[in-house]
C-alpha cells in the first residue's frame, strides 16, 4: 500500500513538473486522443482494481483481470457469482476501476455501473484459457459469471501523451461517456 501511495504521488509530481507539463501554452488533448490513450493504458495495465460499495457503505477494492473494452467501451470481468463483489453490485451497481501502468507512470480511472450477466452467449464470448483451473466446467458452469460495466466517465493521466492533471487542483483530464 505504501508503494502504491508513493507511485500515485509520483504521478502527480511528474505530471506537474515533467517537461511536457511545463509548456508555456499547453494544448488540450482532443476527446478522441484521450479515449484512445485510455484504451491503450487499459490494455497495457492488464490488471485493474475494481471498487464496489460494501453493505456498510465502505468501498471494497480487489484486483481483477478484465477483458479489453469493446467498441462501446463496455468492460467485462469474469467471476464466481457467489463472490462479495457480485453481492455488492447487486445492492449498488456503481463501480470504479483503476488501471495503473506503473512502467509509464500513467493511469485511467473508470466510473460506471455494473450488472451480472450469466447468458451462455456472453460467457462463450468472454473466456480466457488460463482460467481453466479456476472454474469447474470452464465458461459453461454455474460457477462462471460475468460482470458487465458500462462506463459513464473516464479520468486519464498520461504525461508522455500530453494528458496531464491540472497543475493547481491535480484534477485529471475527464471525459464523460454516453450511457
Amino acid at each position: 500500500m505504501k508503494a502504491l501511495r508513493h507511485c500515485l504521488a509520483l504521478l502527480v509530481v511528474i505530471g506537474n513538473r515533467h517537461p511536457l507539463a511545463a509548456q508555456s501554452t499547453p494544448v488540450a488533448p482532443s476527446r478522441t486522443q484521450v479515449i484512445a490513450a485510455a484504451r491503450e493504458i487499459l490494455e497495457q495495465a492488464h490488471y485493474t482494481t475494481l471498487v464496489t460499495i460494501g453493505p456498510d457503505g465502505q468501498p471494497q477494492a480487489r484486483i481483477v483481470d478484465p477483458f479489453v473494452p469493446d467498441s462501446a467501451f463496455t468492460i467485462w470481468i469474469a467471476t464466481n457469482p457467489l463472490t462479495r463483489k457480485v453481492q455488492d453490485l447487486q445492492r449498488d451497481p456503481r463501480v470504479t476501476l483503476l488501471y495503473f501502468n506503473a512502467a509509464a507512470f500513467e493511469y485511467v480511472t473508470v466510473y460506471g455501473t455494473a450488472v451480472l450477466d450469466t447468458t451462455a452467449a456472453q460467457k462463450a464470448t468472454h473466456w480466457k484459457t488460463e482460467w481453466a483451473t479456476l472454474y469447474k466446467n470452464q465458461n459453461h458452469g454455474d460457477d462462471y459469471a460475468l460482470i458487465r460495466i458500462r462506463p459513464s466517465r473516464l479520468e486519464v493521466v498520461s504525461v508522455r501523451r500530453g494528458i496531464n492533471n491540472d497543475p493547481k487542483t491535480w484534477r485529471p483530464v475527464t471525459i464523460d461517456l454516453p450511457r
